[in-house]
């Protein structure tokens, strides 16, 4: 059979080991989480991912505007007109442009 002290000290690695992992786990997950790679920089990256997810989402916004104005432009020549009267200042034959000083 096994011997007393064998056995006593099997029980005694058997509590330790767990223990020593506990205490260990105490420790260093407080420092990972308050080292400057931890818990500060997951916040910075979280606040710049909401910064690049706003401009992201301006960004679509002014793609569907544009994707609207080149629908325009292809099919309306009103639109046309109107950005080259608005945008260029052209004007049609025989107009005349009145210009105020303000």
């Amino acid at each position: 059979m096994h011997d007393p002290a064998v056995r006593r000290s099997e029980q005694n690695l058997a509590w330790l080991l767990p223990f020593t992992l506990l205490v260990l786990a105490v420790v260093a997950v407080p420092l990972r989480i308050f080292d400057e790679q931890g818990l500060p920089r997951y916040n910075d990256l979280k606040r710049e991912l909401a910064e690049v997810d706003a401009v992201n989402e301006r960004l679509r916004r002014e793609v569907r505007n544009l994707d609207r104005d080149v629908r325009l432009l292809r099919a309306d020549p009103a639109a046309i007109e109107r950005i080259a009267r608005d945008e260029l200042g052209m004007i049609r034959d025989g107009e005349l442009i009145f210009q105020f000083d303000e």
